[in-house]
């Protein structure tokens, strides 16, 4: 019988701390958001990224961005303000894709954003308000034989919301360190830059 309760309480143990492990790599899924893109700095229109404050919290929050190529390599990092009811529309190709830390010319690759109480991608603190869409373009004439005859270059615009993502502390951490050393390491590369809120491609 005493066996038996301690087998039971080693069981009840594993199954404590599997249950713990599992609740530290949940996050929250209301700040972080993933999209991609595709096509970009090639013969196809740019793409957009837009962000909305939804001014629940009647203020500014950042939109703290993190461009990956598709080696998944993070390329550039900022933070861009987006006011209460306020829209935020960044270009791909001029905005989030012209400074890289290398200068390497990307074309597809993952976007990555923390809507952010705070300024700054190296040390945000998340919080839920901001909703994002990305506009990305696709070759039609690959898809749609009948367009071939209409134009040598015809693309189709694709519009879908960012996925919401789970931000761990240690995601959140990592991106931030990352993009801190972009920071310190490209002397003005690696920072992408921010369109006023009032203006729209």
């Amino acid at each position: 019988m005493k066996k038996l309760g301690i087998v039971r309480c080693l069981a009840l143990a594993t199954i404590l701390l599997a249950g713990s492990a599992l609740a530290q790599s949940v996050g929250d899924r209301s700040v972080y958001f993933t999209t991609y893109y595709t096509n970009a700095n090639t013969g196809a229109p740019d793409s957009t990224v837009r962000i909305v404050n939804d001014g629940d919290t009647g203020g500014t929050l950042w939109a703290s961005f993190y461009v990956f190529d598709d080696s998944q390599e993070l390329q550039e990092c900022c933070s861009c303000a987006v006011s209460a009811d306020g829209l935020l529309s960044e270009s791909v190709n001029k905005e989030l894709l012209a400074n890289t830390l290398t200068g390497k010319v990307n074309h597809a690759g993952v976007i990555a954003v923390i809507s952010s109480s705070t300024k700054g991608p190296d040390s945000n603190t998340p919080a839920p308000g901001l909703h994002i869409l990305s506009v990305s373009w696709g070759a039609s004439e690959n898809t749609i034989p009948d367009v071939k005859s209409l134009a040598a270059n015809y693309y189709l615009a694709f519009e879908h919301p960012a996925a919401d993502s789970n931000l761990t502390s240690s995601q959140q951490s990592e991106l931030q360190n990352v993009c801190g050393f972009l920071i310190t390491l490209g002397s003005g590369h690696g920072v992408c830059s921010c369109t006023p809120e009032d203006h729209d491609f």
